[in-house]
């Protein structure tokens, strides 16, 4: 089984959202099933039909993300002799040469990459151009509009 690398706070917001399925939502949905049952005839019942649907996608998911937390490698980028590179789980501040523009990512795990919230994954282009390079380091990016340059600014590991 190979391993994916995850992030601590990755692995505590699975965890976290793991335990709000099997402590909270799987009850309210098996009391809504047998709240729907108490209504008579299951044919024609759409509660209690609603109610199914929604645990089978609260099952899925329960599997899902304990799946990935079993095949896991969690990574805590503190405890990492990084050695001043950019490394798995490290936050990286970068400067498009062209630009000028400066972004602020974190390079994770493809599970908890958002753009929105400046995670990138471990697999995209821009990380794997800056895995293993340090401060003051150019890295050049083939995007879809054409090579771009950054110059790495800081590297933090938090």
């Amino acid at each position: 089984m190979i391993k994916v690398p995850l992030t601590v706070a990755g692995a505590n917001k699975l965890r976290a959202e793991l335990d709000e399925l099997k402590s909270v939502v799987r009850p309210r949905i098996i009391q809504a099933i047998s709240t729907a049952r108490e209504h008579g005839d299951l044919k024609e019942n759409a509660e209690y039909h609603a109610a199914r649907e929604q645990q089978s996608f609260a099952e899925g998911r329960i599997a899902e993300i304990e799946s990935k937390l079993s095949n896991a490698h969690i990574i805590d980028v503190t405890k990492t002799d990084a050695n001043g590179k950019v490394v798995f789980g490290a936050t990286v501040e970068i400067e498009a040469v062209d630009s000028g523009k400066v972004v602020i990512y974190q390079i994770v795990g493809e599970d908890e990459a958002s753009i929105k919230e400046g995670r990138i994954s471990v697999g995209s282009p821009i990380a794997r151009a800056l895995i293993g390079k340090r401060v003051e380091d150019s890295v050049i990016v083939k995007a879809p509009g054409g090579d771009v340059e950054y110059e790495i600014i800081s590297i933090q590991y938090i």
